[in-house]
């Protein structure tokens, strides 16, 4: 079965969750990594930012995505590093 049937055949996933995950996938490196923020993300899904939020939650709960905070040199915030699981 390929990756994208398996997302979308879960049933335990929602549709947000699946949506998310799709963006994630199709956004990520070759490494399976992406580092879009929220903001991003919500904006291209045309979804709300608690929406995607709540996605990806359930997306790391599921064990589906790994989330990693990332930091600027002055230690500042920037976008956090998701990594896909397959």
């Amino acid at each position: 079965m390929s990756y994208f049937s398996d997302v979308y055949g879960d049933p335990e996933l929602s549709a947000r969750a699946k949506q998310v995950l799709v963006y994630l996938h199709d956004r990520a490196n070759q490494n399976g990594e992406s580092w879009y923020a929220i903001n991003t993300i919500a904006k291209e899904l045309c979804l709300s930012r608690s929406s995607v939020k709540r996605a990806m939650s359930e997306l790391i709960q599921r064990g589906k995505i790994k989330k990693r905070a990332r930091f600027r040199e002055n230690g500042g915030n920037t976008s956090n590093l998701y990594s896909l699981i397959v």
